[in-house]
């Protein structure tokens, strides 16, 4: 082959490259147009599929625990403190000794009494002796004077000294009543310096200390509280704008800080009417009783309330955003929601709702397990797929 047939093929080789470039420069920007176009036109939307769970409607409250029966045992009579025979904690019956205040004073003052007293039955013997004597000479006077053996006079005497013998017995028979009376309030008072548990329970506080000086003059001091712990109630404080919410007879249950998430159940028991104003917030408290058995219920336990005012099991359920509620009227229990169709598009759908948390709601009717609700629809690229229940995913539209 001769140099110039060489340098032709050259020539021609260069000429079918540049071609070959441009014709691939033009593809690439004719593909590029068109997914840009395609990205521009398509929709997504984000789409949710129901889920079948269990709801609750709740009214949240903060609340306190408290025995439901307890006593503040307390001092009838001043004096020192002598001696305490229990501790916190400890466990009581009814009738056992809990404490004895200094009884000197009271044994000596009931000592008085029943001598006074003793004194007083010696008197009522003689005067009823001397009563004897009166109606001997009465009826002897009274005798002589039907015989006109004696005078008038020594008549109305006798007669006299008899009335003279029944008044001192009255008189003296009323003293030994009062000095009685007396006797027992003064024994009463002996006894009341010791002190004896009122009730089965457990000794939750003692207030004074062995040696303490008790001054009942004015007001009952309070040596110890008795609690049942077998049943505890909670007093919850429920706002104003959720107590007419709640009535008694209700199901609530109550979370404890170191309960590990255990639930206790319970019923209302009483709403009382009597606010309870803190920092402008009008509270008030409502009482329930739970069971305490295993004893790991303490007085003064900081709670977590949760009044249940309607539920249901195993509904079909959708985000509360998802669902246009009916805002003329909040009583409503129908709503609509945006369903994927058949080709692909958002459909509204009217839908029945049930119960609420303001975080997820109940479906009674116009859904099924296997419709898509449309939550949003938007700009942008992705291929279509099926979200787990109750998780939004992108699906593109046709």
């Amino acid at each position: 082959m001769s140099s110039k047939d060489v340098r032709h093929k050259k020539r021609f080789a260069g000429k079918a490259l540049v071609v070959i470039l441009l014709l691939l420069v033009s593809g690439a920007a004719g593909g590029y147009y068109y997914l840009t176009s395609t990205k521009d036109t398509a929709t997504s939307y984000t789409l949710l599929s129901l889920e079948r769970n269990d709801l609750e409607e709740l009214v949240t409250a903060t609340g306190r625990l408290q025995p439901r029966n307890y006593v503040d045992v307390g001092a009838q009579v001043s004096g020192q403190l002598m001696q305490l025979h229990v501790e916190v904690g400890e466990v009581v019956k009814e009738g056992d000794l809990l404490a004895e205040i200094d009884s000197t004073v009271y044994l000596a003052t009931v000592d008085s009494t029943r001598a006074q007293l003793r004194a007083q039955r010696a008197q009522l013997e003689d005067r009823k002796a001397q009563l004897t004597l009166a109606e001997f000479q009465y009826r002897r006077q009274r005798n002589l004077l039907a015989e006109n053996a004696t005078t008038e006079e020594a008549y109305q005497s006798a007669e006299a000294g008899l009335r003279s013998a029944k008044a001192q017995i009255t008189a003296l028979e009323a003293q030994i009543e009062q000095a009685e009376s007396t006797l027992r309030a003064e024994e009463a008072k002996l006894n009341y310096a010791r002190i004896y548990s009122p009730m089965d329970g457990t000794v939750v506080s003692i207030a004074a200390r062995q040696g303490q000086t008790i001054n009942a003059t004015q007001q009952t001091p309070v040596i110890m509280q008795i609690a049942d712990l077998s049943v505890m109630t909670v007093q919850a404080q429920v706002s104003e704008a959720d107590i007419n919410r709640i009535k008694p007879g209700m199901e609530v249950y109550f979370t404890t800080l170191g309960g590990q998430g255990q639930r206790w159940y319970g019923q209302v028991r009483r709403i009382e009417p009597t606010p309870v104003v803190e920092n402008n917030v009008v509270l008030y408290n409502t009482l329930f009783d739970v069971p305490n058995e295993a004893g790991e219920l303490m007085p003064q336990m900081s709670t977590q309330v949760f009044f249940v005012v309607d539920s249901t099991e195993q509904a079909l359920l959708l985000p509360y955003h998802a669902v246009q509620m009916n805002t003329r009227d909040a009583t409503s229990r129908k709503a609509s929601v945006q369903v994927l169709n058949e080709q692909g598009e958002p459909e509204r759908r009217d839908v029945t709702i049930g119960v609420s948390n303001r975080v997820q709601v109940e479906i009674l009717s116009g859904l099924s397990e296997t419709d898509q609700v449309v939550l949003s629809a938007g700009r942008g690229q992705g291929s279509g797929q099926r979200t787990s229940p109750g998780v939004g995913g992108m699906l593109r539209g046709r």
